[in-house]
């Protein structure tokens, strides 16, 4: 007896991913909601101007204002317009966690390439080194690594006193410990992948290691990377809020979601809406990414063609 014919047959595969995402909902919406905020965020200059203010100018007899047209969330401990605060924020927040996500992606490529394909006394030295980075307490290292000051590790005192050194030193710090993940599901598929037939022929055929690691691995590690990376992305965007928190990420007059909510901790009580917002949109982010992930796992995986929506 054949089998029933699926509703997609005859589709590319690109419209089957996005034929599977789209029944799962909270991703579809997860997605929409990324791309307001990463497109709201983008345009701040033009609503700053749009609105004639500017997220840095100080009005101390603007303190605490509530909500009006001009200042649609209203005004902070210095006067400053709020909601531009929390985009130009986004901004930095968003870069980072997706700069770092994808930096960590690409190492933990490599790592987990070489070591599953190579396999041997390679796999293990790489994948004990691979055991120690997760073993060791992330917060902590990140805490230690964030507060060492750069100028007596011998970077010149110029770039250690840069205005945007936090920004890249946050980015730097998380891709270095943050590409285990990665790593390993990159090292489980090559191990699968390496014994197929299309690698033998190609090994039979002549091709050499780096062609048969870039042209006929690599693009079929795909699926675990990008779903791997879309969930560190929120993650890192979690971790620099802490960071950032604690005073030792995302340093100011470079607004972040985390150190806006540094500023208002002491505010609690008196404006709440400054640690309400920025928590609320680091809270929805890290949401989103992760159910945008999820959904992508399972549209990615053709083996969940005929499964329910998630």
């Amino acid at each position: 007896m054949s089998a029933p014919v699926p509703i997609a047959a005859g589709k590319s595969p690109a419209a089957l991913v996005w034929l599977r995402f789209r029944r799962h909902t909270l991703a579809v919406a997860s997605g929409a909601a990324l791309g307001l905020l990463a497109l709201v965020s983008i345009a701040a200059p033009g609503i700053e101007t749009a609105l004639g203010a500017d997220a840095t100018a100080v009005d101390l007899f603007g303190r605490f204002q509530p909500p009006s047209a001009q200042h649609p969330l209203g005004t902070d401990e210095l006067g400053r317009d709020l909601l531009l605060r929390l985009l130009h924020g986004g901004r930095v927040s968003l870069f980072v966690g997706l700069v770092a996500a994808v930096c960590a992606a690409v190492l933990g490529t490599v790592v987990g390439l070489s070591a599953g394909y190579f396999g041997g006394r390679l796999d293990g030295l790489l994948m004990r080194f691979t055991d120690g980075i997760i073993a060791l307490p992330l917060l902590p290292l990140l805490i230690v690594l964030a507060a060492i000051d750069l100028g007596k590790l011998g970077v010149p005192a110029g770039l250690a006193e840069a205005e945007n050194v936090s920004l890249y030193r946050i980015i730097v710090i998380v891709a270095l410990v943050g590409w285990t993940t990665v790593a390993r599901l990159v090292r489980a598929s090559t191990l699968a992948i390496r014994e197929r037939p299309f690698i033998q022929a190609a090994v039979a055929q002549g091709a050499g290691t780096l062609r048969i690691m870039t042209v006929h691995i690599l693009p079929n590690l795909a699926s675990p990377i990008i779903v791997a990376t879309t969930l560190a992305a929120g993650n890192i965007i979690l971790l620099e809020s802490v960071l950032s928190f604690l005073g030792l990420g995302i340093q100011p007059p470079i607004p972040s979601w985390g150190n806006l909510l540094t500023n208002a901790q002491e505010l609690i009580w008196e404006a709440p809406a400054l640690a309400f917002y920025p928590g609320l949109l680091i809270f929805v982010t890290v949401i989103a990414f992760n159910f945008l992930g999820d959904g992508l796992q399972d549209a990615l995986d053709p083996r969940s063609s005929n499964r329910g929506p998630g």
